[in-house]
């Protein structure tokens, strides 16, 4: 498929709305190594509009009107080296969620909640993995507990339940 976006952006973006907006461009910029490219106040003093480029994507937002619903995002982003950033993300106000870990796509990374509800997941790409290898590695014990743990951190953090539920991967699709 054709992207037809415009150069330098990817053909599906995320929004993000929070209740301040400026801060969450900072807090992106200084955890992720994102380049803020716009950030427009309006009239009533609010965020209408910002663009912080992380990698080869552009994440936009805006604050939220004090009358909308609370919308915490769901991001995963890709660095370098997730357990500098997510180092970087708590020094900066986030909380870990789920701590960082290897998992059996080749990946090692970890969750934190931003100061403002977003749940970012923090990825590295450590080694290339073919979806048959990846299977074969849900079996070992520290791909299952690693699946485990990431299963159950995020549902304690969305549910609010003290204990939270996992499931194991049955294989794949066919």
């Amino acid at each position: 498929m054709e992207n037809t976006a415009p150069e330098g952006y990817t053909s599906v973006a995320p929004w993000v709305v929070t209740d301040d907006t400026g801060a969450l461009l900072d807090f992106v910029a200084a955890a992720f190594g994102g380049e803020e490219l716009a950030r427009v106040p309006v009239e009533d003093g609010t965020i209408g509009h910002g663009e912080i480029r992380v990698g080869d994507t552009v994440v936009l937002a805006f604050d939220r009107r004090p009358d909308w619903p609370v919308m915490p995002s769901l991001l995963r982003v890709y660095v370098p080296d997730a357990d500098a950033a997510v180092d970087a993300a708590v020094a900066h106000g986030g909380r870990i969620v789920t701590e960082v870990r290897d998992s059996a796509w080749g990946d090692r990374g970890g969750r934190v909640r931003d100061p403002f509800g977003n749940i970012w997941w923090v990825m590295s790409r450590q080694e290339e993995v073919t979806p048959e290898q990846a299977w074969e590695r849900m079996s070992e014990p520290k791909y299952v507990e690693a699946m485990r743990v990431a299963q159950e951190t995020l549902d304690v953090e969305l549910s609010g339940r003290e204990t939270g539920i996992a499931s194991r991967p049955v294989g794949p699709r066919n």
